[in-house]
C-alpha cells in the first residue's frame, strides 16, 4: 500500500548562516503492505514522528517519493491533499480532543468538515464508531470527564470517522498506564482485523511492537538501521541500536555469563524456539541421547503478536565432539543456536 523511496527531510536551523541544516530523515526506503500493522521504533529525536507525518504530508519531505496506492502524494495539489487527509486517519499521543464538545460531537467533527454526509448519516456513523470503541454510554460526556484510555478511544473513533484506508498512530499509548496500553493495543488489533485497515504506528516501547505489529523498522539519527518481521528483529537483532532496545525488554543476565566464564566448565548458548517448537520437549529429547550436561541458566516463554517463542540461556558441559553433536541435533529440530561470548554477545 505504501512505498517510500529515498525520502530525506532537512530543517534549516539558522537564517543568518546559510547551509546550517538538521538532517531529520536520511535516504528512507520502506514498503508497507496493505492490511498490515507496521511499527517504527526509535529513541526520542530519532526521526520517527517526522517520518510518520510525511505519510499525510503534515511534514513535507525535502526530497524523495511517497507512494500510497501507487500515487506519489508529494506531487498532490491542494484538492488532492485534502482528499488524502480524509483517507488517512491519525491518532495523537495526547488525544487532541475538543474540550468544549461532547464525545459524540468530537467524533462527528471530521464528518461535518467533510461536507459530504447528511445529518442522519453522520449520526449513524457516530453511533457505529462509539459501539466499535466501546463508548456508547459515554456519548454525551465531555473529554474532561473521561479517563486517559477512554479519551484515546475517542481519538481512535474520530480518526476512523471518514472511512480511512490508513491509520497513523503517533505514540498512541505512551501517555497511558500499562493496563490501559494493552486495552488500546487490543482495540487497534481488532480494528485491523475487522476493517482490514493498514496501521502504521511509532513508539519507543519494544513491548508495543511485540504485542501488535507484523513488521518493524528501527530508526536512529534519521536512518533506518534495521527492518523486518517482528519475530526476526526481536529475537535476532543485528544492529547495536536494536540490540539495546531489545535488551531493555528482555535482558541477558551478564552476571550469569561472567560466572560461567570464571568456572570455565563449558560453553554458553542461547537457544531460540519459535512457533510450535516452543511447546515441544526438544531439549529433554536431545539430552536423553548424550552424556553431555546441560545447565539452564536463564529462560523465558512468551509471544510475539500471535507467535509463541521461547529463549533459553544454557551452559553445555562436555567434550567438543559431544557439544557439536548436541548443537547439530538442536538445529535439526528447528532451534536457533547462538553461542555467547564473555560480553554477552554472539560468537
Amino acid at each position: 500500500m505504501i512505498r517510500i523511496e529515498q525520502v530525506q527531510k532537512f530543517y534549516q536551523v539558522s537564517r543568518e548562516v546559510a547551509g546550517v541544516e538538521v538532517h531529520a530523515l536520511r535516504d528512507i526506503n520502506l514498503e508497507i503492505e496493505q492490511g498490515s500493522i507496521f511499527g517504527i521504533i526509535g529513541r526520542s529525536g530519532a526521526g520517527k514522528s517526522t517520518l510518520l507525518r510525511t505519510l499525510n504530508l503534515l511534514e513535507r519531505p525535502t526530497s524523495g517519493k511517497i507512494l500510497i496506492d501507487g500515487a506519489d502524494i508529494t506531487q498532490f495539489d491542494a484538492a488532492q491533499l485534502h482528499g488524502l487527509r480524509q483517507r488517512v486517519g491519525m491518532v495523537f499521543q495526547h488525544f487532541n480532543l475538543l474540550s468544549a464538545k461532547t464525545i459524540a460531537e468530537n467524533i462527528d467533527f471530521p464528518l461535518k468538515l467533510a461536507g459530504t454526509y447528511t445529518k442522519d448519516e453522520r449520526r449513524k456513523r457516530v453511533d457505529e464508531l462509539l459501539a466499535l470503541v466501546g463508548l456508547s454510554d459515554q456519548r454525551d460526556k465531555y473529554p474532561a470527564q473521561l479517563s486517559g484510555g477512554q479519551k484515546q478511544r475517542v481519538g481512535i473513533a474520530r480518526a476512523l470517522a471518514n472511512y480511512p484506508t490508513l491509520l497513523l498512530c503517533d505514540e498512541a499509548t505512551s501517555a497511558l498506564d500499562p493496563e490501559t496500553t494493552q486495552s488500546i493495543l487490543r482495540l487497534l488489533s481488532e480494528i485491523n482485523q475487522q476493517l482490514g485497515l493498514t496501521i502504521v504506528l511509532i513508539t519507543h516501547e519494544m513491548q508495543v511492537i511485540r504485542t501488535i505489529c507484523d513488521q518493524v523498522a528501527v530508526i536512529d539519527a534519521g536512518e533506518i538501521v534495521e527492518m523486518g518481521d517482528v519475530a526476526d528483529v526481536f529475537l535476532h537483532p543485528q544492529h547495536p541500536v536494536t540490540q539495546s532496545l531489545v535488551a531493555e525488554n528482555q535482558a541477558l543476565d551478564l552476571d550469569l555469563v561472567q560466572l560461567s566464564r570464571e568456572k570455565q566448565r563449558g560453553i554458553l548458548a542461547r537457544l531460540t524456539y519459535v512457533g510450535a517448537a516452543a511447546h515441544e520437549p526438544i531439549l529433554s529429547r536431545v539430552a536423553a541421547q548424550t552424556q553431555l550436561q546441560m545447565v539452564i541458566l536463564q529462560g523465558t516463554i512468551s509471544r510475539i503478536k500471535n507467535t509463541p517463542y521461547g529463549q533459553l540461556l544454557v551452559e553445555l558441559i562436555g567434550t567438543t565432539t559431544e557439544i557439536d553433536r548436541v548443537l547439530a541435533s538442536l538445529r535439526a529440530e528447528d532451534v536457533r543456536v547462538d553461542l555467547i561470548d564473555v560480553n554477552g554477545g554472539t560468537v
